[in-house]
């Protein structure tokens, strides 16, 4: 018992592990959009788009939470504009704008130099750098993305099953899908220093996954993700201290084995019931006082 405690005498363990625990609470809570408008991708390309933002703002001597969150989102609204005018795919958008973000980010790197640990963290996530001050942010945005999905409850959820009925009945979907880039890349942004670019996708998908496999109410796929995503946050950070392995693939992998045991017990059960969250999206009316069935 002792030794599984005493990492908690550690200030750089106890930030961490509150950052990674809050960190998977947002990460569920926002990946069950993501997921359920079939976007999957966008966490991984958008955590791409956000490294680009990061190597410019460092090397540009700009604030990197300022310029990356501001690259970041700027990208993600491209993707949306472009994907509304459905003249590609929203996979080929996303496709071609964070992975030239992305590679902009490393050319800069390569020709202005800055390899090290602020970069390697955040590529692979790392517990070391995480401070007091990193805690609260990650604090309010989880409380920012919290008050949208209480405050934007209906809209957003009439915008994610049938967009086109949401439009004609007065909701604002171009509104709403910027509302929820805009939590997205609040949330991506402020995961990296403990996830790392390349896992921040898996923390948005893995825990709004396993809450569609159990549950065919929107509504508790929503406190389920979220707490399924801190409990794998929490476990990851401790497990993570005891092996020695970085943070960011500890806190998926943890994620990886619920989903594994999940996929199993329930079975042809757990499909069915992902299968049938569609129908309790909300159903068509004629006008803006619709009210979605969650």
């Amino acid at each position: 018992m002792d030794e599984l405690l005493r990492p908690f005498d550690f200030e750089f363990f106890r930030n961490g592990l509150a950052v990674a625990t809050l960190a998977g609470a947002l990460c569920g809570l926002v990946g069950v959009y993501v997921v359920l408008k079939g976007m999957s991708y966008i966490g991984h390309g958008l955590s791409h788009a956000i490294f680009g933002g990061f190597a410019a703002s460092a090397l540009l001597g700009v604030n990197v939470l300022l310029g990356a969150g501001a690259w970041g989102l700027a990208s993600a609204l491209m993707i949306s504009g472009i994907t509304r005018r459905r003249v590609i795919g929203s996979d080929a958008a996303i496709g071609v704008i964070t992975t030239a973000s992305f590679a902009l980010g490393l050319a800069l790197i390569a020709v202005f130099g800055g390899t090290g640990r602020s970069f390697d963290a955040a590529l692979f996530g790392s517990i070391l750098g995480v401070a007091t001050s990193d805690v609260v942010v990650v604090a309010a945005v989880l409380a920012l993305a919290v008050a949208v999905v209480a405050g934007r409850y209906r809209a957003l959820l009439f915008t994610t099953f049938d967009p086109d009925v949401a439009e004609v009945s007065g909701i604002s979907t171009a509104r709403m899908d910027a509302l929820l880039m805009l939590v997205l890349a609040a949330a991506i942004l402020t995961t990296m220093q403990v996830l790392g670019v390349t896992l921040v996708a898996a923390t948005l998908v893995i825990p709004a996954t396993v809450a569609r496999m159990v549950t065919d109410s929107f509504a508790r796929m929503l406190w389920l993700a979220t707490g399924i995503g801190a409990l794998c946050g929490f476990v990851g950070m401790n497990l993570s201290y005891h092996l020695d392995v970085q943070s960011g693939p500890t806190i998926v992998l943890v994620g990886a084995v619920l989903f594994g045991i999940t996929f199993v017990a329930t079975g042809a059960r757990g499909l069915h019931r992902a299968a049938g969250l569609d129908s309790h999206g909300p159903r068509p009316a004629s006008g803006p006082a619709a009210t979605p069935v969650a």
